[in-house]
């Protein structure tokens, strides 16, 4: 009996042992993949924190830390009216020839968390406006370049300002984006899906002629054979200029996407966001709003905010093509905002010269070329309709697919 019980305790001794080096490495091994995972997620925090501050024009990573601080207030701006306004604008980045700080896109998106909306309200680039602090009207594309005069805070300033007059609700903050910095966006969360009920077209924008600009080091440098020409006051043709092409068209010249679904990148995604000139720029701005849904749906959704690279991919496209006037601390807390709204209902509204329409082109301009001015000559019908977008809704025809 007592060898038996020896045996059976030299049995169990030996298990142990066998067992104990097991418990270990799998102890191990699971403080590896913890450490692993905080040092990932040390330097994603470390990296968005440092992008963040750097595309923000205000503040800095002092009043970042500042916030972080257990106590301190971090009470967004129109979050206890409970309506956050946020001004987007799209342009083709500075240094950029072809008027690279004209905004292309201007949209103000109102969010209402207490009701889980979200309102997308479309401005189009040819609204004449007064430029602020003069007495000078020009089409409101150019209020973001001429404020980037000023300085760095300037144009998101001025926009503000601008939009704000036309629509009677405050404009809390701003965001500008550059066609550069869409393009990475877009790559960086894998793509965006549209899905078409006929094929789309777009024959004339990229292909277009100007003035040959070669001399100037310019891109379209290859001869049409035609020429634009310059008169006087009686007619007389005094000066001529030859047209060019670009020899590298921007979305290949012909633009087209089939029926169907089609999986964009990030260049074909900005193609289909600016084509106008075979639509309108009224359709151009539904489109945007669309692809911007597309965006944001992707870029929030639980697969992307999981992937590292992805991640690393969405700081490396904001970092140098983003600018805003929301600090740090504000950004991540409207981003929790967003995420803590649930079923959200997105309204979607272009400002438009359609019978039914806020806006009208005069017949006579006085030499402004194409614009756009307010019916009734003033704002009160914008304003109405800003200020009353939640329980308006959406245009019958402003949501494509």
């Amino acid at each position: 009996m007592m060898n038996d019980s020896s045996n059976q305790n030299n049995f169990y001794m030996k298990s142990g042992d066998i067992k104990k080096p097991k418990k270990r490495k799998w102890l191990k091994i699971t403080l590896i993949v913890l450490a692993a995972l905080l040092v990932i997620g040390g330097v994603v925090a470390f990296r968005a924190g440092y992008t963040l501050n750097k595309i923000s024009i205000k503040g800095g990573l002092f009043s970042s830390l500042v916030h972080a601080v257990p106590g301190v207030g971090d009470t967004i701006e129109g979050e206890k009216d409970g309506r956050i306004n946020v001004l987007l604008l799209g342009m083709r980045g500075e240094n950029v020839p072809g008027g690279g700080l004209l905004a292309d896109t201007i949209m103000l998106v109102s969010i209402k968390p207490g009701e889980n909306k979200v309102a997308m309200i479309s401005i189009p680039r040819d609204f004449y406006v007064k430029m602020p602090g003069t007495e000078n009207y020009e089409k409101i594309n150019a209020v973001y370049a001429h404020g980037m005069e000023r300085g760095k805070e300037g144009g998101i300033e001025d926009m503000q300002r601008v939009i704000e007059e036309i629509t009677g609700v405050p404009v809390h903050y701003g965001i500008s984006i550059n066609f550069k910095g869409f393009t990475e966006l877009v790559d960086a969360i894998g793509g965006i899906e549209v899905t078409l009920d006929k094929p789309f077209n777009e024959l004339e924008q990229f292909s277009q002629e100007h003035v040959c600009d070669g001399d100037k080091g310019g891109v379209f440098t290859t001869p049409t054979g035609e020429y634009e020409y310059k008169k006087n006051e009686k007619g007389k043709i005094v000066a001529q200029y030859p047209l060019c092409t670009n020899s590298s068209p921007e979305c290949g010249g012909d633009f087209v996407l089939p029926a169907g679904v089609n999986k964009l990148n990030g260049e074909k995604a900005l193609c289909y966001a600016r084509a106008r000139y075979q639509s309108s720029d009224f359709e151009r701005a539904k489109r945007q709003q669309l692809v911007i849904q597309k965006i944001k749906d992707k870029a929030v959704s639980i697969g992307t905010l999981s992937d590292f690279e992805k991640v690393n991919g969405i700081l490396n496209a904001l970092g140098d093509n983003v600018r805003t006037d929301l600090q740090a601390w504000e950004m991540k807390k409207l981003f929790s905002i967003y995420q803590g709204m649930q079923n959200t209902e997105t309204i979607q509204r272009v400002l438009e010269n359609t019978e039914e329409g806020l806006l009208y082109a005069p017949e006579n301009t006085n030499g402004a070329g194409y614009i756009l001015l307010p019916r009734g000559d003033n704002y009160d019908r914008i304003k109405n309709m800003f200020q009353n977008v939640f329980t308006i809704g959406s245009q019958s025809d402003a949501k494509p697919r």
